[in-house]
């Protein structure tokens, strides 16, 4: 036994390697056009190509599988009136960021009891990934952990990397080579330089150790993610979705690398001041700027779930399916009347 290594580690086990879990739950042929033909939707709205609106709506982490399907199928219906005017996109957060200690979302530890039960965490993971995909919704996550990336990415229509990782060089180099758009949102301070920098360097090309489809380490080198963007989420010093700081992200984005500014605005965290009721208010707000000619916003993002509010893990008693145990979200009698309400408008606008 080494006396200079692993001093720390109390024991690891093996994992099945990214391609492993993908030939035991494989996306069938029509999952993957299904997947490709939402991607393009995406990216044809962040060129302007279509007039729709981008709505990346649902829980803030998957906790529940059975509550994420009847989320799932109750977007699904909406979908189907609402489809002409916005594409929707359900968030499907396997992975959680913390602060500092907490829940790390579904695929660490499914059973919400500390036993990081990884192998069946992946599992759990990509089986309602599939599912999502056969419903019909595109899913969309936030690509935390460079590996974990590589197990559910050809499934993935819409990536987000959040406010902690965004001046990460590891992230931006994965986002390089990401097959689908990537939103970078700004730092928990609420600047917004740090998510212009990233979309201007996961744009350019990279060389960067990662994990093969056979698990062993390889070395990528990228082509470069042209359908980076900026995700304005607020920050520590408040909201930042108003026409000044559009304004300032346009003309960043255009002096550093001639870029067009496209711009997610998340309806949440700091823009809500973290009170997940206001987040009606932020989207009204963003909707009056797109009447009133704002063409840079291609669309936002809610966190909701099947009821309102969240709820705190305690050891030993069960949690509720359908209310998040991460950030406090809107439910869904008010998602809906959120959604009908952005077509409404949103059809006037067009």
């Amino acid at each position: 036994m080494s006396s200079t290594n692993n001093l720390n580690i109390e024991y690891f086990y093996e994992l099945p390697s990214p391609g492993d879990l993908r030939s035991e739950l494989p996306l069938t042929s029509r999952q993957e056009l299904q997947v490709t033909s939402d991607r393009q939707a995406v990216m044809d709205i962040l060129d302007g190509k279509s007039s729709r609106l981008l709505m990346i709506v649902g829980p803030c982490s998957i906790h529940n599988i059975d509550a994420a399907l009847e989320y799932a199928e109750r977007l699904r219906r909406v979908q189907n009136r609402v489809g002409d005017r916005i594409f929707i996109i359900m968030r499907s957060y396997f992975e959680k960021p913390r602060t500092t200690l907490g829940w790390k979302g579904i695929v660490y530890d499914p059973d919400l009891s500390g036993s990081y039960e990884v192998i069946r965490g992946l599992r759990t993971a990509r089986r309602l990934l599939l599912r999502l995909i056969d419903l019909g919704l595109p899913a969309a996550t936030e690509m935390l952990d460079p590996i974990t990336a590589q197990y559910f990415a050809d499934g993935i229509s819409w990536a987000a990397i959040g406010a902690r990782t965004t001046e990460a060089q590891t992230h931006r180099q994965l986002s390089s080579g990401l097959s689908m758009p990537v939103g970078f949102k700004n730092a928990t301070d609420g600047t917004l330089q740090t998510a212009i920098d990233a979309v201007v360097t996961s744009r350019s090309r990279h060389c960067f150790l990662g994990v093969q489809e056979n698990g062993h380490v390889g070395v990528f080198h990228t082509s470069g993610n042209p359908y980076a963007h900026i995700v304005l989420r607020g920050g520590n010093s408040g909201p930042n979705f108003d026409p000044e700081h559009i304004a300032f992200a346009k003309a960043a984005l255009q002096r550093v690398g001639g870029l067009e500014a496209r711009i997610i605005v998340d309806c949440s965290h700091g823009n809500s001041c973290k009170d997940f009721h206001r987040q009606r208010l932020v989207l009204d707000n963003v909707l009056d700027l797109l009447a009133a000619g704002e063409s840079a916003i291609r669309g936002v993002m809610l966190e909701s779930n099947l009821q309102e509010g969240r709820q705190t893990i305690h050891p030993g008693i069960p949690v509720a399916p359908g209310v998040s145990i991460t950030d406090g979200c809107i439910g869904w009698s008010e998602t809906e009347e959120l959604i009908e309400m952005t077509y409404n408008k949103f059809k006037r606008i067009d």
